[in-house]
């Protein structure tokens, strides 16, 4: 077993190798004889390790706009033999009718500000759009609701189940 050191000429070509933005991979291929963590391990024992990023990678990319669904995150069941977790993945809904077909009147939309235990809490809309608003009609004692918004947040189990959509794997 032959064991390398790091000679003076080996340090100054692993220096210059660095400043000219190449990998360590790619410095340890050009030096032959060590490794890619060898020469981390040398770089960070240099102090080397803080080289300017280029200008096209500290640039955050633009984001792909999503078109407007209704789109909800359901988990994936796990069977009795799998250990592994479930995954996460979208399903796209049908609008709900009831919620759209339902017209809150102008004068009974409320802000955040503006909500009250008396005040049914129902959200409308995109919170991040300037048409968002909540419900604000007469909430029914000890719920947060409304009574047509509380039939919709408190369903019997069986009907949830019942109207799920049917995902395949």
């Amino acid at each position: 077993m032959t064991v390398l050191t790091w000679s003076d000429d080996r340090v100054e070509q692993l220096k210059k190798l660095w400043e000219g933005g190449l990998s360590a991979s790619q410095i340890a291929a050009e030096l032959g004889n060590v490794t890619r963590n060898a020469v981390i391990g040398k770089v960070h024992r240099l102090g080397l390790s803080g080289r300017a990023k280029s200008p096209s990678s500290a640039a955050p990319r633009p984001r792909k706009a999503r078109p407007a669904q209704h789109m909800m995150r359901v988990s994936r069941p796990v069977s009795r033999g799998n250990t592994a977790l479930a995954h996460a993945f979208e399903v796209e809904l049908e609008p709900d009718p009831i919620a759209y077909d339902n017209v809150v009147p102008m004068s009974q939309r409320l802000s955040l500000l503006e909500l009250s235990e008396a005040t049914c809490h129902w959200p409308v809309g995109d919170p991040a759009s300037t048409e968002f608003f909540f419900c604000g009609g007469k909430a029914l004692t000890g719920l947060p609701y409304c009574a047509h918004h509380s039939r919709i947040a408190y369903q019997p189990t069986g009907d949830r189940r019942r109207h799920q959509p049917k995902t395949t794997r």
